[in-house]
């Protein structure tokens, strides 16, 4: 121990080195960041690493303060009675607060042959890994990409405008965050790209073999590399540490993001669910929930009262290979019938992949001056109020919004960015 209040932060994705740049606002903080890679991985670039048209990876000098003491390591466990968490190569990490920031990665896809078959693209190892697939198919072998989220539609695009014969395979509606309109735009250039698109509710995937990926309809299509998109998982770590959670593994919290546990554990982005509600699972969440996470922290080392979470969501923004992209505008997280797509929609698109790591480097020398997380939210109230929640702490072993036990048992994951 230093003397300081001593800090750890589990993830350095988006929400864990806000969180952690924002810590340092006080001298008396000695702030750890612990994550299994040397570097920061911008996942919203990760379609463009498996595409071959840009990376994915970025320096940790770039975006986090030099006053964070980086560990690269795995924690195995968190154990809140003695104030330690334990990494993976036996060592140990004391703390007074902990930021619980692990992230997202794919989740189990449980279709048969799915997890041998295809490959999934959440984690810049499973890109990594993707890309070579890739590169040993030749350039006119089916590739088939599971799955219509952003992941999935910029993976499809980005790879069809390498000039790969690509499908993309629905299981339902094509973007379905986007507004009828918005979808038209994206289906359009889709169309130009020569991406077959298969939608509709017998577009369900059943099975996936080494050359085949079978859908609910009958209909089973040739695919030299499957690329699955469909969904996402958390880490089981909060739930190997005996802290409750909701049914997919999120850490329960109250509203100041504050485990329901213990006040000394708080939770950031993909990793939180507050009151049971969770907030979409995006950068565009995870970087204020970062800062929020911090400020929690830092009002209680200064005896203060923390202050709940706002919900602000401006929409979604998708690329459509290099050329081309859709901004989707949204009012209270949802699509409205404004877009701006085509190369403008590119531009904007880019804009905010370069603001976001302008963000935590900006965080990183100035530490407090990222606002954002303070916009007033009344979608977060109405959710609240929606659900009959008070934005209280949810006591262990309620019900969370997914009906589940809050204590309830997380999936295998593993930590990520």
């Amino acid at each position: 121990m230093t003397g300081n209040t001593e800090v750890v932060v589990i993830g350095g994705g988006y929400a864990g080195v806000m969180a952690a740049n924002r810590l340092t606002r006080r001298d008396d903080v000695a702030v750890t960041l612990v994550n299994p890679r040397p570097a920061f991985v911008h996942r919203v670039r990760l379609h463009q690493l498996v595409g071959g048209t840009g990376e994915a990876v970025v320096g940790f000098p770039e975006v986090l303060s030099g006053r964070v003491r980086l560990v690269v390591g795995t924690v195995e466990r968190i154990d809140t009675a003695g104030r330690r968490v334990t990494l993976a190569d036996g060592g140990a990490l004391g703390y007074d607060h902990l930021v619980y920031a692990v992230g997202s990665g794919s989740a189990d896809p449980d279709v048969p042959g799915a997890a041998e078959f295809a490959r999934p693209i959440a984690s810049l190892e499973e890109a990594e890994r993707l890309r070579p697939a890739l590169d040993a198919a030749p350039s006119t072998a089916p590739v088939t990409v599971v799955g219509a989220g952003p992941t999935g539609i910029e993976t499809a695009a980005e790879l069809a405008e390498a000039g790969r014969a690509v499908t993309l395979v629905c299981g339902g509606v094509l973007g379905p965050y986007l507004h009828a309109r918005g979808r038209r735009s994206v289906a359009r250039r889709l169309a130009r790209l020569g991406v077959a698109v298969l939608d509709g509710p017998g577009t369900k995937v059943t099975e996936v073999t080494r050359e085949t990926v079978r859908l609910a309809d009958g209909r089973e299509l040739p695919s030299a590399v499957t690329i699955w998109t469909a969904g996402f998982g958390v880490p089981d770590l909060a739930a190997r540490s005996g802290l409750s959670t909701d049914a997919l593994g999120r850490l329960l919290t109250d509203e100041t993001l504050t485990s329901v546990d213990d006040e000394r554990v708080v939770a950031a982005g993909d990793s939180a669910a507050p009151s049971g509600l969770p907030l979409r699972m995006s950068c565009q969440a995870a970087i204020p929930l970062g800062a929020r996470a911090a400020d929690t922290v830092l009002a209680r080392m200064a005896g203060e009262r923390p202050a709940p979470l706002h919900e602000f969501f401006g929409g979604q923004c998708l690329s459509l290979g290099r050329q081309e992209g859709v901004f989707q505008l949204a009012r209270r997280d949802t699509a409205v019938r404004f877009h701006v797509g085509g190369r403008t929609g590119a531009t904007l698109k880019e804009k905010v992949c370069a603001g976001i790591v302008g963000y935590l480097a900006g965080e990183a020398g100035a530490p407090g001056s990222y606002r954002l997380h303070r916009i007033p939210g009344s979608t977060r109230r109405r959710r609240l109020a929606r659900a009959g929640r008070t934005g209280e702490a949810l006591a262990p072993g309620t019900t969370s919004a997914t009906g589940a036990p809050g204590a309830s048992s997380a999936p295998a994951g593993r930590p990520l960015s």
